[in-house]
């Protein structure tokens, strides 16, 4: 790789360095930053269209930050500051939120009672109103849309009385694909499309709300299933009580689970990982956070699909400060990086980007995602109210080693490993803070990547492999960096 020698360079030089000490080199370039590809993969079997990922912070990343996110082409994080079963439902959320063929459509009897089934509806925070009605067996016997609750007055009625029975439906047979329901639905001019086998039972449901959707060019970015279901991932902790609650995320349709701790390089990692890896082998395992390329190269020995890099570079982590550890950014990104190479194990750089430039050095540097929190704090999207202050419009931000956020949560305080004795005697690795309101992520995010396109078209990459193989950098002095910042003028206009 064409960065070897100046990494090599800096260590026989005994430095560490992070993002504001460094600047990618220009080089010759035929490559329009319209063009380039920023496909990559967060882990071994999880693609992305957009190499960004948010945080599993809990004021980052639920379901909404994650269905926006996979609709933007990148993945969310499920923070674990929740019980299993809360965070087990904000993944059921992102994945019905967008359906190709729903393979387990929610269901409800002929007896039950509309307004239970309204009560429910709302209860779970579903985003569809449409129930197939079956019987004990499972057989399809009518549907109740949502024409059909709307002008229905008597919420005492039961199912039955409100459904549209099966013999006026519109039905497909098991294995009709997302073309064909598309041009049954379109022929028919209904929304719903119930599949069922030969003896009548109900085997998926297609919406043509949603497979239109999948099948035209606004939804070509989404980073979707084979089944057209977004994607989405979940963090989990060590030990039992987090194995279990792997299994429930498993089985609400988690893509990737992230065994997200403050030091991935330990000994209850390795046991969670390797139980993990047998209890659920067709999902893969991304494990953090790691700093050392050792302790990246033991991980993927150890099955990781996915190694998550940063120890202490966030702007509200201040483990380095506190514990004394970590290794500046850069150069943890590269030595991790460099570990694994030819493994087929992804990294993602996790932590200290502030700027569109730190996406390119960080894949530059052989990341193949990065993962973001503070860039992404303060969008719609993230949890927490809008606060107005002096300041003007905010939202809270904090790190999961922060008092409050181990305070509130027992997976934050086994993160940075600290026990329930007294949670009055806690030690934090991480502050709270307030950030700016910012609007829509998708505003945020076509920032962040129209600088990653910039910057691969200086260096003249085209997809993020080639960025990999051609990236070499520039050390920076302090004055060097001022020189990169707008100087020596009064600022009338900010270009952010």
């Amino acid at each position: 790789m064409k960065k070897d020698p100046f990494f090599e360079k800096m260590a026989n030089l005994g430095l560490a360095l992070t993002y504001d000490d460094v600047r990618l080199r220009s080089g010759y370039s035929e490559t329009d930053p319209r063009d380039v590809l920023i496909e990559s993969f967060f882990s071994k079997n999880i693609p992305l269209h957009c190499p960004i990922v948010s945080a599993p912070m809990d004021t980052v990343t639920e379901s909404k930050m994650a269905i926006a996110m996979a609709k933007l082409g990148g993945l969310g994080i499920i923070h674990k500051g929740l019980t299993p079963e809360i965070q087990s439902n904000h993944v059921k959320k992102v994945k019905l939120h967008l359906n190709g063929l729903i393979e387990k459509p929610i269901t409800v009897k002929a007896d039950d009672i509309v307004g239970a089934i309204e009560e429910r509806q709302q209860n779970k925070d579903y985003g569809f109103h449409s129930f197939p009605v079956v019987d004990e067996g499972g057989k399809l016997i009518g549907l109740i849309s949502r024409n059909d609750f709307d002008l229905n007055n008597d919420k005492s009625l039961r199912a039955r009385d409100i459904m549209t029975v099966l013999a006026e439906l519109i039905t497909a047979p098991v294995n009709t694909s997302l073309e064909e329901a598309y041009s049954i639905l379109k022929q028919a001019r209904k929304k719903i499309l119930p599949l069922i086998n030969d003896k009548t039972e109900l085997t998926g449901l297609y919406v043509f709300s949603d497979v239109n959707r999948l099948l035209t060019d606004s939804s070509s970015l989404y980073n979707v299933d084979k089944s057209g279901h977004l994607r989405v991932g979940a963090a989990v902790g060590t030990g039992n009580a987090e194995i279990e609650r792997a299994s429930l995320l498993v089985r609400a349709g988690v893509d990737v689970l992230v065994i997200d701790t403050a030091h991935g390089d330990s000994k209850n990692v390795y046991e969670t990982l390797k139980t993990l890896k047998q209890s659920h082998p067709k999902v893969d395992i991304v494990v953090g956070n790691v700093s050392e390329g050792e302790s990246a190269k033991r991980l993927v020995d150890a099955g990781a699909d996915g190694i998550k890099i940063g120890q202490g570079p966030g702007s509200i982590c201040t483990t380095r400060i506190i514990a004394g550890i970590g290794c500046p950014q850069v150069t943890a990104v590269y030595n991790c990086a460099k570990a694994v190479r030819g493994s087929g194990v992804p990294v993602c750089a996790d932590g200290g980007i502030k700027n569109s430039g730190d996406i390119t050095i960080a894949l530059g540097l052989g990341a193949h995602s990065v993962m973001l929190g503070r860039v992404l704090a303060g969008t719609t999207e993230t949890p927490g109210e809008i606060r107005l202050t002096a300041q003007g419009r905010m939202k809270i931000y904090r790190g999961m080693g922060s008092l409050g956020a181990m305070q509130s949560s027992r997976t934050a305080r086994e993160r940075y490993r600290q026990g329930e004795d007294d949670i009055k005697k806690l030690v934090p690795e991480g502050i709270e803070s307030v950030v700016s309101y910012q609007g829509d992520l998708a505003n945020v995010l076509f920032k962040q990547i129209g600088g990653l396109r910039s910057g691969m078209g200086y260096v003249g990459a085209k997809t993020i492999a080639e960025l990999q193989e051609k990236a070499d950098f520039h050390r920076l002095s302090g004055a060097g960096m001022i020189e990169s910042h707008p100087h020596d003028v009064t600022i009338i206009d900010s270009a952010q």
